[in-house]
């Protein structure tokens, strides 16, 4: 399903689901975008959750995203249904290596971090069909989290 074609009942579904809001700068905006639309034929879920949120974003400007908003390359600290905290960095699917903590923006988890910012939380589905809940602990725009 195309970011063009998404039907009125889902995106009615996405803004229906309590999911916290979101901001996005206008040029991670649309390169997301591209990126999802290039990638719907081999990650067809992925592109079309990822595209989900980026139409449910509050698109501003790059330099008016707030600071503890997760971008792309930002570093962020995260717990997963109230578990222990995970420290990654978003990144494009060509820069992912799990060892390193590099996450691709085009996996499950990925598209559920992209303009959130410290404190708030968001229901996502996980690969193997499970509900999770993710919470932001804390953002550093820079990737510098250490």
């Amino acid at each position: 399903m195309g970011f063009h074609n998404m039907s009125t009942a889902m995106k009615q579904r996405v803004r229906t689901r309590g999911e916290p809001p979101l901001v996005v700068g206008a040029v991670d905006h649309r390169n997301l975008i591209s990126l999802a639309l290039a990638m719907e034929k081999a990650t067809p879920d992925v592109s079309e959750a990822l595209l989900a949120e980026l139409d449910r974003a509050r698109v501003v400007p790059q330099d008016k995203v707030p600071p503890k908003t997760v971008r792309m390359g930002s570093s962020v600290v995260f717990r997963t249904n109230g578990a222990g905290e995970r420290r990654v960095t978003l990144v494009l699917p060509g820069e992912a290596d799990i060892d390193a903590g590099r996450i691709s923006v085009m996996t499950p988890i990925g598209a559920a971090l992209i303009g959130l910012s410290t404190g708030q939380s968001i229901q996502w589905r996980a690969r193997d069909g499970r509900e999770q809940e993710l919470t932001i602990v804390e953002v550093d725009p820079s990737g510098e989290i250490s």
